[in-house]
């Protein structure tokens, strides 16, 4: 099939300090807004934002002759050292992320670089390394672990690689039932662009309007849809990669004993070893039935004994999550519906897609009743469908209106599952508590597997003084909690910088200088997200 290009279903330009499309910006919804002075008593407002124009950065560092070396490769229209987009690639979009956004003085790349393809991505790193200068790799601009932010490392100067130009449908294989999609291809794009064929890749993480590809195969991303079709990783069949000392060009076949899987290498690297230019996929034909259904568990023990049983029998929902009873009564809130939400409870929702859904569901619904639960009709499943990738908007609104609002995840068995929500519960309320905040901790289990499950945290607070300095003591004291409960780091969201001091707690001394000696190997100079995944010391 030929290459088809272009931005089919091109969503809004993300705001500079916030989440998505401006038009959707929205206040806090009235019901929220009554519920807050509950939960985290008196709320200050915080002072007014910056405008972009008003924000101040140093200079760009780019020397003269740099700039004009990163164009003859790509253009002279596409070094861009603009204000404005230095300012908008200065980072991904978690809370510290917009807070620093909110900022009068901000850190940014000293320029924006935009290649066309895929040689032109290698050359730029050539060159890069050649002239000591940092490369961010940069796709949709979603990341919340810190892995876009603008660090030097040992170098003079940083540059954003934004892929964006990297767009399209490469190749589609309708025998085996596999596509090739550029790396900078937003999901919305991918999916159109499939959909032209009658096919679907089914991957739809909350940042799906923007995402890339290239970041879900970088970040080792997990959308809402893997109880039916896996995380990313498990889509990926082969990828291209730039790196500075060489181009690769892995997976030959479906299944292979040729030594290590080096495509897994590259999945959730995060840019350190090289830029991700090409990704091929496994689809599968568009689904033309969708099946909804709520239900309702005294408690969200009961709830996770019913995905439990579930995960551990074949052939069950396309999309199930379990809300705990915090978040569901902020759910309900929500969407106006007081009085439910001061009731106790949680909520699971379940989403069936494609062939025998009848068998599914009544397979799924007997597990769940078996625990406890009891329908309650399409009416959640549809309000959660309908707003599933508006969550960051809220979070938006919250913090204009003075709250601190931050969401985390992690992983662990089924038998540990308690102990570790506990005792990051415990540790998100404790830490603000001693920082004089109030705390709201909400949390849902929305991918679940066979041995375990991850659990998603969703935390507001009353935070009174210095919100970034406070975040960075309760999420290290989180981290902390995480590891010594048994929890992975990071189920979804990837390590970036945040996480990459406690990556040697899970993975060990050893497995880190594994990550290192690649990194050198591919990346001698060091020139790839300085700082992020493994720590700049480590890597020399």
């Amino acid at each position: 099939m030929s290459h088809q290009s272009g931005r089919v279903a091109a969503e809004s330009e993300m705001r500079w300090n916030g989440w998505g499309d401006p038009a959707k910006a929205d206040d806090l919804p009235r019901a929220v807004r009554a519920l807050l002075p509950l939960l985290l008593g008196r709320i200050r407002k915080p002072a007014a934002p910056v405008e972009l124009h008003d924000v101040q950065l140093d200079a760009t560092a780019l020397r003269a002759n740099d700039g004009a070396a990163f164009a003859e490769i790509v253009g002279p229209g596409r070094v861009d050292m603009s204000d404005e987009a230095r300012i908008r690639h200065a980072g991904g979009r978690s809370t510290p992320d917009l807070l620093r956004r909110r900022q009068l003085h901000q850190s940014v790349p000293d320029a924006v670089i935009l290649p066309g393809d895929h040689d032109e991505v290698a050359a730029v790193l050539a060159v890069a390394a050649d002239r000591g200068v940092a490369v961010i790799p940069y796709g949709g601009g979603t990341s919340v672990v810190g892995a876009l932010d603008p660090e030097r490392g040992d170098h003079h100067a940083v540059v954003s690689l934004d892929l964006r130009r990297l767009t399209g449908l490469l190749r589609l294989d309708a025998v085996s039932g596999e596509a090739v999609l550029a790396a900078g291809t937003t999901g919305p794009d991918a999916e159109a662009l499939l959909t032209a064929h009658g096919y679907e890749l089914g991957h739809y993480p909350q940042s799906f309007r923007y995402a890339t590809i290239g970041g879900f195969a970088a970040a080792r991303s997990s959308g809402q849809n893997s109880a039916g079709h896996g995380r990313f990783e498990t889509m990926v069949t082969g990828i291209r990669v730039a790196t500075p000392t060489g181009d690769i060009d892995l997976g030959r076949s479906p299944g292979s004993a040729a030594g290590p899987d080096l495509i897994r290498v590259f999945l959730g690297s995060e840019g350190i070893f090289g830029v991700i230019t090409e990704v091929r996929v496994r689809v599968h034909p568009i689904p033309h039935e969708r099946v909804l259904e709520s239900w309702t568990f005294p408690d969200f023990a009961a709830g996770t004994a019913g995905l439990r049983a579930v995960a551990q029998h074949v052939g069950g929902p396309t999309v199930i999550r379990l809300s705990d009873e915090a978040e569901t009564a902020v759910s309900l809130a929500q969407v106006g519906r007081i009085g439910r939400a001061l009731s106790k409870g949680a909520a699971v929702v379940t989403v069936y897609e494609g062939d025998g859904i009848a068998e599914r569901r009544a397979r799924t619904s007997a597990l769940l009743a078996a625990a406890g639960g009891v329908s309650s009709g399409e009416g959640a499943a549809e309000d959660w469908l309908d707003g599933r990738f508006d969550g960051p908007y809220l979070r938006d609104a919250l913090l204009d209106a003075g709250v601190f609002c931050e969401t985390l995840e992690t992983a662990t068995t089924w038998a540990n599952l308690h102990a570790l929500k506990a005792g990051v519960t415990a540790a998100l309320r404790d830490g603000f508590a001693d920082a004089g905040a109030k705390s709201h901790v909400m949390c849902h289990v929305s991918h679940i597997y066979p041995t375990g499950a991850s659990l998603y945290f969703t935390v507001l607070a009353g935070v009174r003084s210095d919100p970034l300095k406070v975040w960075a003591e309760v999420k290290a004291r989180v981290n902390d909690a995480i590891i010594a409960s048994g929890g992975t780091i990071s189920h979804h969201h990837a390590v970036g910088r945040d996480h990459a001091p406690w990556l040697e707690q899970e993975i060990g001394e050893t497995g880190v200088r594994i990550l290192a000696a690649i990194k050198r190997e591919l990346d001698p100079q060091g020139i790839l997200n300085p700082g992020a995944v493994i720590t700049v010391d480590r890597t020399r």
